[in-house]
């Protein structure tokens, strides 16, 4: 296994990794000190350590099956022989966290490193799938995670808990011209090229869960409802949950679950028809509000303000950063 020594004393002392009977010294630990800092990863010291032990066996299965493709029938040799890599997990996790938070290119990370670009790139590709796969924490029950929409529904049903639901856009790069498609990714609401996320939250902005990722194009109640939204609020009863203007059809669908904004009164209403419209909408939003305080969260890593890698790859951005903001929210 390719662990650091120390996860939770991370950024001390001269740090070694060890496959099999085989130890040896790992990559430069000044820049395991400097990365692991708050400030580059976004978590705690205590937080990181224990993601980095929550995602070892992990990693480590998805190695060896990987190894096990690659040469299409079991190991011959003992562990630990053959070429050692040259980050070991916890540089893994590190760089793939920086690269999450900063957008650093891959060769910056390497110079600190010393590595070649390929082999932070690799790295990135092989954590980030593993932090989307986490899911979402739950306030008040450590080990327990949410990770599908019905997941969600259930559990603010069991505990009474009135959900908020919001979509937001971040900017990606425009397609090539003349590529199928093209047209999918023009907000019409940002005139730009993006992609749109559902992300679901509690009354204090805890994030529950994040997903129905679609092209920008495509309107908000269309893309929670391509999860299944109606399918649950109709067995879930007594699942309630506050929305925006946008989500206003599926509020007329499940009046007495869902809650949107009120409509605006005609032109011909009284002074005091739009004087207790405009009360309502403005308690309405202050119950809402807590929605765009958790997409706010998500934003402060910086790939979630403009995202200019690969749109294939923003699915797995997205659902990884939200995963360590729940963590964190779950906490308060």
């Amino acid at each position: 296994m390719l662990l650091c020594s120390g996860i939770h004393g991370i950024a001390g002392g001269q740090a070694t990794g060890r496959t099999g009977d085989h130890a040896w010294v790992s990559t430069p630990t000044w820049a395991r000190a400097a990365l692991s800092h708050p400030v580059f990863t976004g978590l705690s010291r205590q937080h990181l350590g224990e993601l980095i032990a929550e995602l070892a066996d992990p990693w480590t299965a998805a190695h060896q099956a990987a190894l096990h493709q690659r040469r299409g029938h079991p190991r011959q040799r003992a562990a630990g022989a053959g070429p050692h890599h040259q980050l070991v997990f916890c540089d893994r996790v590190l760089a793939t966290l920086v690269v999450l938070r900063f957008q650093l290119p891959h060769h910056a990370l390497a110079v600190l490193y010393g590595v070649d670009r390929a082999t932070i790139t690799r790295a990135v590709h092989e954590v980030r799938p593993l932090l989307a796969r986490r899911g979402f924490a739950i306030p008040g029950m450590p080990g327990l995670r949410l990770r599908t929409l019905a997941d969600v529904v259930a559990y603010a049903q069991a505990e009474g808990v009135e959900l908020r639901v919001d979509g937001t856009e971040t900017q990606v790069r425009r397609p090539r011209a003349n590529r199928c498609g093209r047209r999918a990714f023009v907000s019409g609401k940002k005139r730009q090229n993006t992609i749109k996320v559902t992300t679901v939250c509690d009354r204090q902005g805890r994030t529950l869960w994040v997903g129905a990722v679609r092209p920008g194009r495509m309107h908000d109640q269309t893309a929670i409802k391509t999860e299944g939204i109606e399918d649950l609020l109709g067995r879930h009863h007594d699942v309630h949950a506050k929305v925006d203007a946008g989500y206003r059809g599926l509020a007329k669908a499940f009046g007495g679950q869902v809650h949107a904004p009120p409509p605006k009164p005609a032109k011909a209403a009284s002074p005091e028809e739009l004087a207790a419209w405009r009360q309502a909408r403005t308690q309405q939003s202050s119950q809402r509000i807590c929605v765009e305080h958790a997409n706010a969260e998500h934003k402060q890593w910086r790939a979630l303000q403009r995202w200019i890698g690969r749109r294939e790859h923003y699915a797995q951005t997205h659902l990884a950063i939200a995963g360590l903001v729940s963590d964190r929210a779950a906490r308060r």
